[in-house]
């Protein structure tokens, strides 16, 4: 449970730790004192290890364990839910590189390494968690569990860093039950939305129709009836050969050349990425049971944001969103964090003006209405400068105003960005450092610094610093939105768990509750009962609150949301 603040005024709920353990093909369960001593432990036999669970759970433990995504799957398919855990290999990672805590490098087990998640279709049972190659007993577990709370409690920044690794242990419980749920889809409506883009689902091997007439149109266009358009190789030297002078197949390249050939071969990528991204064949591998099931990876960008090792859940094109339909009797609550980096800016900044705006709903129309820029459309155009660091464009002329109307936000991220040209590291508000430059950076940087470095030499590596200046300049701020999107998502999982079922509520409506079943950077879905639609709003808008105060405390900066309510994920269009 995230029961605190972020800011240097955090209070948390002590829980009792219980650390399970796998060992030998049966499972340990062993109870810490309030000092990290070892109380009592059992063993018990893996078919009894859910009954184990839910009994101890009515206590409201921390669970510790190495990974989420070894236990938890299976816990979750024997129906057992739990409040909170420890997940000692996504803290391991973060407390490894943070400038927040002192860290020995030389003491660490190789087995604590990042290792890639289960990616399997289906869900293992409890007798698939053995033999997985790098179990942990209950000492080993215990003394990393240790090591990590003793550097926490050590840091000048504890709070912070103690918040950000409770949360990045609720997105790992998080993960694991939206893959187990899944998100409601139509094969239905998605077999239909493939079929109007591409024509009928074709033979194995073959090309949908429109696909097919469109490769026609191509080869015809270009003079080179053999052509296979998905063979970059082959379609480069078909261009050329047209006489059109590219470098490569890219579509910013080709959208500036001026043929009868290109607009079809631009139709036919977009068309030929929809088929291998989200397809007949994904349909089949990632839909089952009307829920598509992605295997999300919490941590899995070095800013924190999450990845997908298999669905592709950060990537659903518009094209198919209608696919995703609310069962009978429930409605998807869809909700936007609106322009949330520059409001996490401010924040992080304390940028008493910069707040003030987000606190007018629109945060670019506020820069209009204060005469910084002319326009809303080059207000967020300015933002994204300071955010990315633009330096020429529409970007790099409007960045000196919104540098004397915000000096202290921008200071931040230019302070970040000098830091980064400098090899230096970077951290977000919670904690999580960006990692070093290579040794080659390094190797770069100090030659061209020697006297007799040449000029081109010396080019390089200030491109090369500018880069990872734009990198660091970037991480502080799109990493401390995910920490609040974290501790947004855990607030909110917390308040549906605590919403009345309609049976309970004697609406008469179908008896289930409200889950969150999706998540895309700063922007989640709730499938719920229609009859606690209200309730599910106002949850996810006092978490999306309630997620700024653990971090910011009394900052008044305004995290903005757009909320709506729709039978299926097209309707939204935030």
């Amino acid at each position: 449970m995230l029961t605190g603040r972020g800011d240097g005024g955090c209070r948390y709920a002590r829980a009792v730790d219980i650390v399970l353990a796998l060992v030998d093909g049966s499972v340990k369960v062993a109870e810490l004192a309030a000092d990290l001593s070892l109380g009592s432990a059992r063993t018990v036999d893996l078919e009894q290890l859910p009954q184990v669970v839910r009994d101890l759970e009515q206590s409201r433990p921390r669970w510790v364990w190495a990974d989420a995504r070894k236990i938890y799957p299976q816990l979750l398919a024997a129906g057992i839910r739990v409040e909170r855990c420890w997940d000692l290999r996504l803290c391991h990672a973060i407390l490894s590189r943070s400038s927040y805590v002192s860290w020995l490098a030389a003491t660490e087990d190789e087995r604590w390494r990042p290792v890639d998640p289960i990616a399997t279709e289906d869900v293992p049972s409890l007798l698939d968690l053995t033999g997985s190659g790098d179990d942990f007993g209950v000492d080993e577990l215990l003394t990393e569990h240790r090591r990590q709370q003793r550097a926490v409690a050590d840091s000048p920044q504890a709070d912070r860093i103690r918040l950000l690794l409770a949360a990045e242990s609720a997105g790992a419980l998080i993960a694991a039950e939206l893959k187990h749920g899944g998100l409601p889809w139509s094969e239905h409506v998605h077999d239909q939305k493939l079929t109007e883009a591409l024509g009928p689902r074709p033979l194995p091997g073959g090309r949908p129709a429109k696909l097919e007439l469109l490769a026609g149109t191509v080869r015809s266009e270009l003079g080179s009836p053999g052509l296979n358009p998905d063979s970059q190789p082959d379609l480069l030297r078909a261009l050329r050969a047209a006489g059109i002078a590219v470098e490569s197949t890219r579509q910013w390249e080709l959208e500036r050349v001026q043929h009868p050939a290109i607009a079809p071969l631009l139709e036919y990528k977009k068309l030929s990425r929809l088929l291998a991204a989200n397809g007949w064949s994904w349909m089949s591998a990632w839909v089952r049971d009307g829920r598509f099931h992605p295997d999300y990876v919490p941590g899995g960008v070095v800013t924190g944001r999450w990845a997908t090792s298999g669905g592709g859940a950060m990537q659903l094109p518009k094209q198919i969103r209608a696919a995703v339909v609310a069962d009978p009797g429930y409605k998807l609550v869809v909700a936007d964090a609106a322009q949330l980096e520059p409001r996490i800016l401010a924040a992080m900044s304390r940028d008493e003006r910069m707040a003030r705006a987000s606190r007018r709903g629109d945060l670019y129309q506020a820069l209009v209405d204060e005469q910084i820029v002319d326009t809303r459309a080059h207000a967020k155009v300015a933002m994204l400068g300071a955010l990315y660091g633009a330096t020429s464009g529409e970007g790099g002329q409007l960045m000196p105003r919104l540098l004397r109307a915000y000096p202290v936000a921008t200071g931040l991220v230019e302070e970040a960005a000098r830091q980064g040209e400098r090899g230096g590291v970077v951290t977000t508000w919670l904690g999580r450092s960006s990692p070093p430059p290579s040794p080659g950076w390094h190797a770069i940087q100090g030659h061209a610094s020697q006297p007799e470095a040449g000029a081109v030499e010396q080019r390089r590596a200030r491109q090369q610093a500018r880069d990872w200046g734009r990198f660091t300049r970037n991480f502080v701020v799109q990493g401390t939105a995910a920490e609040w999107a974290l501790c947004w998502m855990a607030n909110l999982r917390r308040l549906l768990a605590g919403l009345d079922t309609p049976s309970e509520t004697g609406t008469g409506a179908p008896a289930g509750r409200a889950e969150l079943v999706y998540f895309l950077h700063d922007e989640v879905i709730v499938h719920t009962p229609a009859s606690l639609v209200e309730p599910v709003r106002e949850a996810v808008t006092g978490a999306a609150a309630e997620a700024g105060r653990l971090m910011f405390g009394s900052f008044p900066v305004n995290f903005a949301l757009d909320v709506v309510c729709v039978d299926n994920y097209a309707q939204a269009d935030i």
